[in-house]
């Protein structure tokens, strides 16, 4: 397994390339005598996320997302607390028990388990809200002439930044219930949510806390130290903030620029990472998160990505008017992962091809096409195509064609794909919302510079065959 030259190694002494790689992707410290003894300097514990390891005796998570992992051998397993901490385990990859109050010596297998080689996870409730655990991990006691193991660990990784809802507050078993978690799960990523409840993007004189400012440091407290991002590099960020700004008083115009200058930032810090920033699920700032991402991709960064997030919560998807439930996270997950995915793993830049010609699926009887702009500002502007199946059959998979007069270039776009020769615009459906149903509509965005006029279209097609105007 070859280790990419753009991580830090710091591994130096670990054995098995398993190990290695563990430590290039996470940063691990320098492997010393201590390998396998279960210390929290042992390298065979790959330590995800941000934490605080400036203490070798006692390393501390500071975001709920963060989690810990090895292999061991033996039949039992402890961990060494320093005090009270609520917290999440999983052996062999069965489902989480959850602790809590526990302290001292926790006893992680009051059944012991078979004798072998085992997998251990565990993640932390940090503090949060009125919760005041303490989560320090001290080690690891095992067996009587056991040790720890190295254990697999995934190639990419993901950073969700954002406020309660990003640390799945109200969900069933927080962050670990929370979209971000399931999203890393889903794509086969390690992953770590970074936020701070009822953070802001922007920092206001009634106290909200810029957890853009927070991004730079290694925990969520005002003391915190700044973050060594050397440790590791992110393949891709996904950013969700703007929830609580507008009750602080935060403008639109402050806003918009402030977030693009934390893309900016982000990009400063993971220079090859895809960077998704999220229309908040109550929609409050869509437009200027749309016109931030287009400030930083007009200037030349093609790998940052506005992400509409319109009719992705359920009906009943809210615990409560802000935070999503369990099956409200689901619902996210299963549409932010296959958009993350497509940006992990191919070209950010569509290439200009010349239409081909299309053959009408059965059921395309026919269409009407609406088309908004969402927001516009100099240079650019957000659209919004929606189109109806107004036959008595199914519309199985589409594309819908039209072109622009004056000049409009689209810079990228969401719930579809597209490509664009001169003003003709082909967009195609995505790998789920492919379908039709007659009577129904599907709707996709896109993000788009317009030099000059921006006149609307005034034709499409839906498989070739013409559409009338909504």
């Amino acid at each position: 397994m070859s280790v990419s030259r753009r991580r830090s190694i710091v591994a130096a002494g670990v054995v098995g390339v398993v190990a290695m790689l563990a430590a290039t992707l996470l940063g691990l410290p320098p492997a010393r005598a201590a390998t396998g003894d279960g210390s929290p300097t042992d390298p065979n514990i790959v330590f995800v996320g941000r934490w605080d390891r400036s203490n070798s005796t006692a390393y501390v998570p500071n975001w709920a997302g963060a989690y810990l992992k090895t292999g061991f051998t033996g039949t039992t397993v402890k961990l060494r607390q320093r005090r009270t901490i609520d917290l999440y385990y999983s052996i062999d990859g069965a489902d989480f028990t959850y602790l809590t109050n526990v302290s001292g010596t926790v006893n992680l297998t009051p059944t012991p388990l078979r004798a072998g080689n085992h997998t251990l996870l565990v993640s932390y409730r940090v503090v949060g809200g009125s919760y005041t655990g303490d989560a320090v991990f001290q080690g690891l006691t095992l067996d009587s002439g056991a040790t720890t193991l190295p254990t697999p660990v995934r190639p990419r990784l993901i950073e969700f930044v954002g406020d309660s809802i990003t640390l799945g507050t109200t969900s069933s078993r927080v962050a670990l219930t929370a979209y971000g978690w399931l999203t890393g799960e889903q794509l086969g990523t390690e992953h770590t949510q970074l936020g701070y409840g009822g953070g802001c993007l922007v920092a206001t004189a009634d106290g909200c806390v810029s957890v853009a400012a927070q991004f730079l440091k290694t925990g969520y407290a005002a003391t915190s130290p700044n973050w060594d991002f050397s440790r590791y590099q992110a393949d891709a960020v996904v950013i969700n903030l703007g929830t609580n700004d507008r009750g602080h008083g935060v403008s639109g115009a402050d806003f918009q620029s402030q977030y693009a200058t934390f893309i900016r930032t982000v990009r400063g810090k993971y220079p090859r990472a895809a960077i998704f920033a999220l229309r908040t699920f109550s929609g409050r700032y869509a437009a200027e998160t749309a016109a931030a991402v287009a400030a930083v991709t007009g200037g030349g960064d093609r790998n940052v990505f506005y992400v509409d997030t319109t009719g992705w919560l359920p009906a009943d998807g809210l615990s409560d008017s802000v935070h999503p439930n369990d099956a409200g996270h689901r619902a996210i997950a299963a549409r932010l992962a296959p958009v993350v995915a497509a940006k992990l793993g191919g070209t950010t830049t569509p290439p200009a091809t010349t239409p081909p010609a299309t053959t009408p699926p059965a059921g395309t009887t026919g269409c009407s096409v609406g088309y908004a702009v969402t927001g516009q500002w100099q240079g650019g502007f957000q659209g919004e195509v929606t189109v109806r199946n107004t036959g008595a059959a199914p519309v199985d998979g589409w594309t819908v064609q039209w072109t622009f007069a004056d000049g409009q270039r689209i810079s990228q776009a969401w719930n579809a794909s597209y490509t664009q020769s001169g003003g003709t615009v082909r967009a195609t459906n995505a790998s789920w919302n492919g379908t039709i149903a007659a009577g129904a509509t599907v709707s996709f965005g896109f993000l788009a510079d317009a030099p000059g006029a921006n006149n609307r279209p005034t034709t499409f097609t839906l498989n070739g065959a013409a559409c009338a105007l909504s």
